[in-house]
């Protein structure tokens, strides 16, 4: 079995998703028309070299995805890039220097910025998470909270920030989750430790080695599925205290199931969250709250 869902690095896989979502930008910004104010203040054959400019301290993600709009947008450009993914900048570096048709530098401006400035956001805060936990041996994990379409790019710069990625879609995990439970109701036996048997039954039946996480809510329901040996128990919006608990029953009664807290994680609180002893701890404010980080284009 896996020890831990599948990681997010840059492939093809997510470069195709980057494109597609950049080809889509062009079409939000230019139609099937021009850029009107460009085309028509800036010479056909004017050259240019400008560079990107970080305006807030922050984590840097995405600069693949600057490369992929150069592609896409501006051929003729050449594109130096000075930073890598993950690298810690302060106001006023510069991360990338392109240079070329001054037309294209201008039409691809804002498309290349709103996604340098949404992923950094993202690797900024998640940088955030991760050192608050730093020392407690509790890992920062992303959620499917995630701007539609923008997953895999998301989950990405939560990796180049140091965080984990939990489960990309409902095709690579089972996790079950309270509404599976209750619509399951009045089933002939719909107990947590009931349906970790079930999932672990049709996985065998599909060939599948998908990891198994349940979520419960009581530590009743943490006693029930410890010894039916799911991969991962989440333990949802759970005091310290109750956390506490937990971590004892689990070390206790299954020793080799992983704990995740959710619920109620904040920057104030994470710490505390990681010090009970949980291995994992999920928080969707990594994708769905980041703030994006200040960049801008500065002409040289």
């Amino acid at each position: 079995m896996p020890d831990d869902f599948d990681q997010l690095e840059w492939d093809a896989v997510l470069e195709n998703d980057c494109r597609q979502l950049i080809r889509l930008a062009v079409r939000e910004d230019l139609g099937r028309s021009q850029d009107w104010t460009t085309n028509a203040l800036v010479p056909h054959d004017a050259l240019g070299s400008a560079a990107v400019v970080v305006r807030q301290p922050g984590v840097v993600a995405g600069m693949p995805v600057v490369q992929a709009v150069v592609d896409e947008m501006a051929p003729s450009v050449k594109l130096e890039v000075f930073i890598d993914d993950g690298s810690q900048v302060e106001p006023g570096v510069t991360v990338a220097q392109l240079s070329g048709p001054a037309r294209d530098l201008l039409t691809s401006e804002r498309i290349m910025l709103n996604f340098l400035s949404r992923l950094s956001g993202v690797a900024t805060l998640t940088a955030a998470y991760v050192a608050a936990c730093e020392g407690t041996g509790a890992a920062v994990y992303d959620t499917r909270k995630t701007t539609p379409g923008w997953r895999r790019l998301e989950k990405y710069a939560v990796r180049q920030a140091g965080g984990r990625n939990h489960r990309l879609g409902l095709f690579d995990a089972v996790l079950i989750k309270d509404n599976h439970l209750a619509f399951a109701h009045g089933e002939a036996d719909t107990s947590p430790g009931e349906a970790v048997r079930r999932a672990r039954q049709f996985l065998a039946q599909q060939e599948s080695d998908a990891m198994v996480e349940i979520e419960v809510d009581t530590l009743e329901q943490l006693q029930m599925v410890l010894p039916v040996g799911p991969d991962v128990v989440l333990l949802d919006n759970m005091p310290p205290e109750t956390l506490c608990q937990a971590v004892a029953m689990r070390n206790q009664l299954g020793p080799q199931v992983q704990l995740e807290a959710s619920g109620g994680v904040n920057l104030d609180t994470i710490r505390t969250i990681a010090e009970t002893g949980v291995e994992r701890i999920s928080v969707g404010a990594l994708t769905h709250s980041a703030i994006s980080l200040d960049f801008g284009l500065d002409w040289l």
